[in-house]
């Protein structure tokens, strides 16, 4: 029966969806985010939405059994809708509770005594710059932490690298060959390193485009004052925008794609004791890698590995929510998919590995989970975020109806389900579950993805591993052709379909019913999300640039006079001076704390100051990499509003320039 009958059948259903998002906006003036209960309700809420809509897919949507296409088409969507959801429910338990760790940090800072542990710090390499090298060695070598030994494991065993390390006053490694690729490099060091008088107590993983801020070791060590973590983990946060954010020019709106991992989904995976080691900003003890004779090299993405090969053997892995390193994300949407696809596929492996979940181990039955969770998630997302695009296409070209539901049904079943899941994902992730956007993330990489994962499952071993470049030219608009044309065709197709079903009679499918409505509403959002994809596969132009990170008052030199003016934006060769005006080419002396006094000139007077041209010693150049990258919080964009996401992209449509 209709909640709202005196509305009539599709006002009442209009009426109950409302009321779902009338108490979803109010939750936030209500609700805790970060206590359980309040958790454990919200997401327990979502999960019987769900399972009542999966009741009504299965009971009202689908076609007659039998042995016809509607039929075949009709149980193949839902079946792949309910394995996705599955996923999504096992998602809904994990962020039910969440585990929050600075207080622990700070109370046992220093646990250790008069003498600290020794830290190896190691930097794995194999092709980068020696731009993006530099600053991560000389951010590793401004820890706070005194006991330490910064390590470069160079797997391309470059001269100009190891005199460069000689220069640094930092140990140089390489080796003979690259068997076990990364793994397989930390392994060769970890040989050599127990080879030491003195082997260190733990070791750091950084790749080398992630600098370590400098309170790092200090506060991951402090989580070792329990002898049972056998590692911590902590979240990877990025100096630059990732394409997505960059192509759509939402850099300064909207965070990276891995912003709700690192920052809720590892922290609730952590109050469940199955968080997992991420590669890089990442500290081992020593004692748990060799234990189980050093990283794992059965899957490529070895990190993920690590942790459930310590905790078969009873170490815990444990996740420290902090910003405290920060690195470079994928410049390039190649790049982007490339890694993405890698990670999938790793796992897959670690699934049809001696550890996988179904394997005869030691491992918890929440450590299995843990696994299972994952391969839903890259086998049922992905291939989903497919099907929802070809599936109207059947019914536009073919009269194939997948989903015969009537709209009233859609709005009371699927409507408050939706409306659900995304304002509480919102609430407790700060606004990063934006529609469209989410969807635009997912489907970009989407093809490779999906079949990396199948292959990985039915064929897990004879993969190489990619590594994801880094630096390159992106001084250029490229178009990524290869990547856009099944958006691009899959959009058109869309359009097509539409209109034939606007103004053709023979294609309009009368017998569907109101299920047409639901076909049209889906098949407008999908020309949405594809318009967009297509438009993010536009990659714009790029520098590397740091700016500072609120403006502040500092004093410049010139001409026999000293000016204490403002400082609105710094770089490793510019700076911006407000309060007054200077001519062109005048000379004179920037002082920064702790940088010292840098001389510069002006390149371009403004008409409240000027920008300068910095000439920095090597000392001062390092003295900036430090204050660019190991010094203040996090980078980039943690929280969202959807009013400024909106703007940008419109901004960007308009002018055709990032915001």
């Amino acid at each position: 029966m209709a909640p709202f009958p005196h509305l009539g059948e599709l006002g009442s259903s209009s009426a109950y969806l409302l009321l779902v998002a009338g108490v979803g906006l109010v939750l936030p003036f209500v609700v805790n985010p970060d206590r359980t209960r309040d958790r454990a309700l919200l997401f327990g809420v979502a999960g019987i939405f769900a399972i009542r809509y999966a009741w009504w897919r299965g009971t009202e949507t689908l076609a007659p059994p039998g042995l016809t296409i509607d039929a075949v088409m009709s149980y193949a969507l839902y079946a792949l809708e309910m394995l996705t959801l599955v996923g999504s429910l096992s998602a809904f338990l994990i962020l039910a509770r969440v585990k929050q760790r600075g207080a622990e940090a700070t109370e046992h800072l220093g646990w250790w005594g008069e003498t600290e542990p020794k830290v190896a710090v190691m930097i794995a390499t194999y092709n980068e710059d020696r731009d993006i090298l530099e600053r991560t060695i000389i951010g590793a070598k401004s820890l706070r932490h005194s006991n330490t030994e910064v390590i470069i494991l160079d797997d391309n065993r470059r001269d100009w690298l190891r005199d460069y390390c000689i220069e640094q006053k930092v140990r140089y490694m390489r080796r003979p060959d690259n068997k076990g690729s990364k793994a397989g490099n930390i392994n060769h060091a970890l040989d050599r390193l127990a080879e030491d008088p003195e082997p260190p107590q733990f070791i750091a993983v950084l790749d080398a485009d992630f600098v370590p801020h400098r309170g790092f070791l200090s506060r991951c060590l402090a989580l070792f004052h329990d002898p049972t973590v056998g590692l911590v983990q902590t979240p990877q946060h990025f100096f630059n925008a990732d394409p997505i954010q960059h192509n759509l020019g939402l850099s300064a709106s909207y965070p990276d794609e891995q912003r709700f991992f690192f920052d809720h989904m590892q922290a609730s995976r952590d109050a469940w004791d199955i968080a997992f080691c991420c590669g890089t900003s990442s500290v081992c003890r020593w004692e748990a890698v060799r234990s189980i004779g050093g990283f794992p090299t059965e899957s490529i993405t070895e990190d993920f590995m690590l942790t459930i090969a310590l905790q078969n053997e009873g170490w815990r892995s444990i996740y420290l929510n902090e910003p405290l390193t920060e690195g470079l994300a994928p410049e390039g949407l190649k790049e982007y998919v490339t890694q993405r696809a890698r990670w999938c596929l790793g796992l897959m492996q670690i699934a049809r590995s001696s550890l996988g979940p179904f394997s005869k181990s030691n491992l918890r039955l929440r450590d299995r989970w843990s696994v299972i969770d994952s391969v839903f998630f890259w086998t049922t997302s992905f291939p989903f975020r497919i099907a929802a695009v070809i599936f109207p296409l059947l019914y536009w070209f073919f009269g194939i109806t997948v989903v015969d539901a009537r709209l009233a049904d859609v709005l009371v079943y699927f409507g408050p389900y939706y409306v659900w899941v995304t304002m509480v994902m919102n609430l407790m992730s700060r606004g990063l579950m934006i529609p469209v956007i989410h969807e635009v993330g997912q489907l970009i990489g989407a093809i490779p993805i999906t079949r990396a994962a199948y292959t990985g499952l039915l064929r897990p071993k004879g993969h190489k591993f990619s590594v994801t470049a880094k630096g390159g030219d992106r001084s250029r608009v490229v178009v990524q052709w290869r990547l856009m044309m099944p958006f691009a065709i899959a959009l058109g197709l869309s359009t097509v379909g539409l209109c034939l079903g606007i103004f053709s009679d023979r294609f309009a499918m009368n017998d569907a019913g109101d299920g047409k409505w639901v076909i049209l509403f889906w098949t407008l959002y999908n020309m949405v999300v594809l318009a967009v994809t297509c438009f993010t596969c536009v990659e714009l132009p790029r520098s590397e640039t740091h700016m500072a990170d609120k403006p502040e008052r500092v004093t410049f030199s010139a001409g026999g006079e000293t000016q204490e003016l403002w400082l609105s934006s710094l770089t490793l060769d510019t700076a911006r001076l407000r309060g007054k005006p200077y001519p062109p080419q005048t000379r004179g002396v920037l002082h920064l704390p702790d940088v010292g006094n840098l001389e510069a000139y002006v390149i371009a007077p403004t008409t409240d100051g000027a920008r300068l041209q910095l000439v920095p010693t090597e000392e001062q150049r390092e003295a900036l990499f430090v204050r660019f990258y190991a010094e203040g919080d996090a980078p980039g964009v943690v929280s969202t509003r959807v009013s400024a996401v909106l703007s940008d992209i419109a901004r960007r449509i308009s002018f055709g320039l990032p915001g």
